[in-house]
């Protein structure tokens, strides 16, 4: 088994990130396994070194421990264009001017009531799916046409479960990606490629045999199997773990400063109190 937690470097870690890292290295050390450290830092215009120094310590007050050496998103772009050059081989990707008020007054335009949301966001009613990849300007987004793409891979995806929340093994048609995921971004502008695509070519990379993370990315784990099938990459076991949340139901974000690590661990909290705080 081999496991990875793979924070940004754009805030303070709080308990869910506490959490997420405690399951993954767990399962990683019941089964004899490893567990590896990934900084996803594709977006350079948030990532700062002294949130990665932060997250280091963090956990290393947790007592949770990684193999060197630590893999960083920002070393990896001929990676990512690499796939992004395999699927545009496929004819699976086009360029896409849109920014997301053109998106909103396209739905809107049509329909009333909700925009319809898929894991990547606004599902993309998909204006510019006839451009050429041949007229991509500097500022356009690459999309993934879904129908194609589904077609190729013979208009199914599967995968395995193994978290308590949704275990069992998820199938998912064609009609069910076109309708429920879209036309996805995979290479977002200024940045060169996108959390989805990253995510799977770098688990791939690192050997992940189980993908442990928090249950509000288990719509995104289509994306992902989908993305692992048209690139001839391993499709790993996912565990999509409870997530954590306030007094008032509400998931833990980076800005709540109130639970971060470190404001704990000033606070005189010892890592056994961590996780009697998440449950653990």
């Amino acid at each position: 088994m081999r496991t990875r937690f793979a924070p940004s470097p754009t805030g303070p870690l709080h308990l869910g990130h506490a959490f997420s890292a405690m399951v993954a290295h767990d399962m990683a050390r019941a089964a004899g396994g490893e567990f590896l450290l990934r900084i996803e830092d594709i977006d350079q215009s948030r990532a700062r070194t002294a949130w990665e120094a932060a997250i280091f310590e963090d956990l290393s007050w947790l007592g949770i421990r990684w193999s060197e050496p630590v893999l960083r998103q920002s070393s990896r772009m001929p990676a990512y264009e690499r796939a992004l050059m395999q699927l545009a081989r496929f004819g699976l990707l086009y360029p896409c001017a849109c920014r997301r008020r053109d998106i909103e007054a396209a739905l809107e335009a049509p329909q009333e009531g909700a925009l319809p949301l898929g894991p990547d966001g606004l599902i993309y009613p998909g204006t510019c799916r006839g451009r050429a990849m041949s007229e991509r300007d500097e500022g356009d987004a690459l999309r993934l046409d879904m129908a194609r793409a589904m077609a190729l891979i013979g208009g199914e995806i599967a995968f395995e479960e193994v978290g308590p929340e949704h275990e069992g093994y998820h199938r998912f048609t064609t009609e069910e990606m076109i309708a429920g995921v879209g036309d996805v971004v995979l290479a977002r502008r200024g940045m060169g490629t996108s959390y989805h695509l990253a995510v799977v070519v770098d688990d791939a990379a690192q050997g992940i045999s189980h993908v442990v993370r928090g249950a509000d990315l288990f719509e995104a784990t289509k994306i992902h199997v989908l993305l692992q099938r048209l690139l001839a990459l391993p499709t790993p076991a996912y565990h999509h773990h409870r997530l954590i949340r306030d007094e008032n139901g509400r998931r833990l974000a980076k800005r709540d400063d109130a639970r971060a690590i470190a404001r704990y661990r000033a606070e005189g909290a010892s890592p056994d109190d961590i996780r009697a705080m998440v449950g653990l």
